[in-house]
């Protein structure tokens, strides 16, 4: 589904022309909030944020919305990030994925599939999930896979207080905003992984340093390898559970230390 559904006739029980109307506009403004992210650069906690408040808005009747990204495998589900639109989402995410780990958005997820419900108190597909959430007072939701051709990246969470809000209409609505907001969600995921790794590498350079004058060191001592010295540096920081960078410099300022006592006693 690429197109905004139509506004000249609405379905028998469904919503009027007007109302249509106004949700094709919602859908248009979350639909360019998504658009106005690739421009402006977000760290991937504040993007999910923006993109949970524009699902909040582009879907017919919801009151608050999540999303969540996830890494599927054989193994199983673990989530990666998780954000929400208002907190009574967050609360229901505490219970979905740390208390139960089980809800409409991982069903979505894991099966590929729009879910939902309009008596989460009673909904058998999550049978210890739906009453917790039922108690908070939440009784509709609608869970939407944010699909790429060859996985899933996660899924959008729409929640609303009443029961049987959200019908076709609004399942129709939600899947084109999910689409773009798929692509907009696997990009900030590959960005932030980008970002760690190059935040490593540096790492790696300003330690390397220190871990090869500590190497030179340990050399002098004994008079063996590199590789007996860096040995001896990793057993040294299991031994006294800190960090090998830690270690090297430790060994590296003790040498100073002595070499400012001899310089000074001279």
């Amino acid at each position: 589904m690429t197109d905004l559904p139509p506004s000249a006739e609405s379905s028998p029980g469904g919503p009027d022309a007007a109302q249509v109307d106004a949700d094709a506009a919602d859908l248009s403004a979350g639909l360019a909030g998504l658009a106005s992210l690739v421009a402006d650069s977000y760290d991937l906690t504040e993007l999910l944020t923006r993109v949970a408040t524009f699902a909040a808005r582009a879907v017919p009747g919801a009151e608050g919305a999540g999303v969540t990204l996830l890494r599927i495998d054989g193994a199983g589900h673990r989530v990666e990030a998780l954000a929400a639109s208002h907190p009574f989402v967050s609360a229901i995410d505490e219970i979905q994925y740390v208390a139960l780990n089980e809800g409409p958005c991982i069903t979505a997820a894991l099966e590929g599939r729009t879910v939902r419900s309009g008596s989460l108190g009673g909904e058998p597909m999550w049978p210890r999930f739906g009453p917790r959430v039922g108690k908070l007072g939440v009784h509709s939701a609608l869970s939407l896979p944010l699909l790429l051709p060859d996985h899933v990246v996660g899924a959008i969470n729409v929640y609303a207080y009443d029961k049987d809000v959200f019908d076709d209409h609004a399942a129709e609505l939600g899947e084109l905003f999910a689409a773009p907001a798929a692509v907009a969600v696997h990009n900030a995921r590959l960005l932030a992984q980008a970002q760690r790794l190059a935040a490593q590498l540096q790492q790696a350079l300003n330690t390397r340093p220190v871990i090869d004058q500590a190497i030179g060191l340990l050399r002098g001592r004994t008079g063996g390898t590199a590789d007996d010295a860096f040995v001896r540096l990793r057993e040294l920081s299991q031994r006294d559970h800190v960090k090998l960078v830690d270690v090297a410099q430790r060994i590296v300022d003790e040498a100073v230390g002595r070499a400012r006592a001899r310089h000074g006693e001279s």
